[in-house]
């Protein structure tokens, strides 16, 4: 028998979506071990005063509790 948590992150990045959701991992596989599923729930982009732009990624992990 397995159990599995899933949560939700989000990533940010200056160049893509894409690069938010690599960073997001990136960044939760440091201290979560088992990762084992990212599903992509949003994308969306803020617009900062100066004009410039930020990705964000949010992803749904999930990861295997240890027994």
């Amino acid at each position: 028998m397995s159990v599995y948590r899933v949560t939700d992150l989000i990533g940010t990045s200056a160049e893509s979506w894409e690069d938010a959701a690599a960073a997001a991992i990136k960044v939760a596989g440091a201290t979560i071990r088992d990762l084992r599923v990212a599903e992509v729930i949003a994308q969306d982009i803020h617009l900062d005063e100066s004009g410039g732009l930020t990705y964000r990624t949010k992803l749904r992990v999930s990861f295997k509790y240890e027994q």
